[in-house]
């Protein structure tokens, strides 16, 4: 591979952001609206806007789903100038749109980039979730375990009580008896409605955040995406993959995968170099909303590298249009 075809994450990187960006503006005029279609539509069409300007030859690999289904980023969709390094893309243009209509806190417009052949193509079906922030030895907490083992594991790992230990969950009934199971330890729970991405995240910051675990399932395309921000900010995740019926196989098969029963770690799903980039649409507890003032409109957009590990918090400040 020439060094013009490497994968430039450096370089990319600002790219990157100004294509979280693009999306997070495009979705702002619609905070609180109630129309969820439109809040996404507005973060696709931005972020595949300014993803063409970027000079790459990109795929979408995690996208709005199957071309049949989305007119824009769909699985296998080409984005860039195809002038430069071979990469593969996963995004989230909007993710928390229910969040966005209804200016709820942890919307966030998502975007992860890695060279070509290195983020693993989930099928739009559910994952089972798992992580934890970083410091941690290997197998501190498993997939085999059950939650509460799970909390005692951690607690223990982190020389504290059970009680001392907080999970985020997404509040869905499917989650019913996982959420009496853990709280039966004294650990306590911070329910979340949308944004699974998010709340990934939070555990790579527990000082910040409050959230030492995330457990529960979520959808896997967003599992990748969880796992390439962990990947920059330190910290374990796992995934398998679950299956409701033939169909939801059948696009696992789609995508390569014939191992149905694999429990994915964090460098499974994401085996190389990753940028990943989110802008606030709503205000969280990683980055803020869109702010807007007499004139002007306020971002902040979260940048990383894993070749680094770099995090880097950039306040983006544009005219009022």
């Amino acid at each position: 591979m020439s060094e013009a075809n490497e994968f430039q994450d450096r370089m990319l990187s600002l790219g990157l952001a100004r294509v979280s960006e693009a999306a997070a503006l495009a979705s702002a005029r619609l905070i609180g609206r109630g129309d969820e279609k439109a809040a996404d539509q507005a973060a696709v069409n931005a972020m595949r806007d300014q993803l063409n300007l970027l000079d790459i030859a990109g795929v979408v690999v995690i996208g709005e789903g199957e071309r049949d289904e989305a007119p824009m980023l769909y699985i296998g969709e080409e984005v860039g100038t195809g002038k430069g390094p071979a990469v593969d893309i996963a995004l989230d243009p909007l993710e928390g749109t229910t969040l966005t209509a209804k200016d709820m806190p942890n919307a966030l417009t998502v975007i992860a980039m890695a060279a070509r052949g290195t983020l693993l193509h989930a099928p739009d079906v559910y994952m089972e979730k798992l992580a934890i922030g970083p410091g941690f030895k290997p197998g501190t907490v498993t997939m085999t375990m059950s939650p509460s083992e799970r909390v005692s594991a951690l607690a223990a790992a982190k020389g504290v009580s059970t009680e001392n230990i907080t999970v985020c969950v997404l509040d869905r009934p499917r989650h019913e008896e996982m959420i009496k199971e853990i709280r039966s330890t004294g650990a306590a729970i911070r329910l979340i409605t949308d944004g699974d991405v998010a709340g990934v995240m939070h555990c790579a910051e527990p000082e910040k955040t409050g959230i030492d675990m995330y457990m529960g399932s979520g959808g896997a395309p967003e599992g990748v995406l969880a796992a390439a921000a962990l990947k920059c900010m330190g910290g374990q995740f796992f995934g398998k993959l679950l299956f409701r019926n033939d169909d939801e196989r059948g696009r696992a098969r789609k995508a390569g995968i014939t191992n149905f029963d694999r429990v994915y770690t964090r460098d499974d799903l994401v085996r190389g170099d990753v940028i990943f980039a989110a802008t606030g649409v709503t205000n969280g507890s990683l980055v803020s909303g869109i702010r807007r003032e007499p004139g002007w409109v306020t971002m902040e957009t979260i940048l990383m590298r894993s070749k680094t590990g770099s995090v880097r918090r950039i306040e983006y400040r544009t005219p009022l249009k």
